[in-house]
């Protein structure tokens, strides 16, 4: 999946406040959950890619 881009994010983020708020506080607990099972202090960033569901470009 493509990122979105700046004009489709913001259209979706005005027409759609709630859900953009929604889909934030989810992934948001998806970062602490993962934090919280994790060894060591921080999360690499391939696992925090990993949890936001990011895809690698190219």
């Amino acid at each position: 999946m493509a990122p979105l881009g700046t004009a489709t994010a913001t259209a979706i983020a005005i027409a759609d406040p709630d859900g953009v708020a929604l889909a934030e506080i989810e992934l948001c607990g998806d970062l602490m959950i993962a934090a919280s099972a994790a060894d060591g202090e921080r999360l690499s960033a391939d696992l925090i890619d990993e949890v936001l569901r990011v895809e690698p470009a190219g």
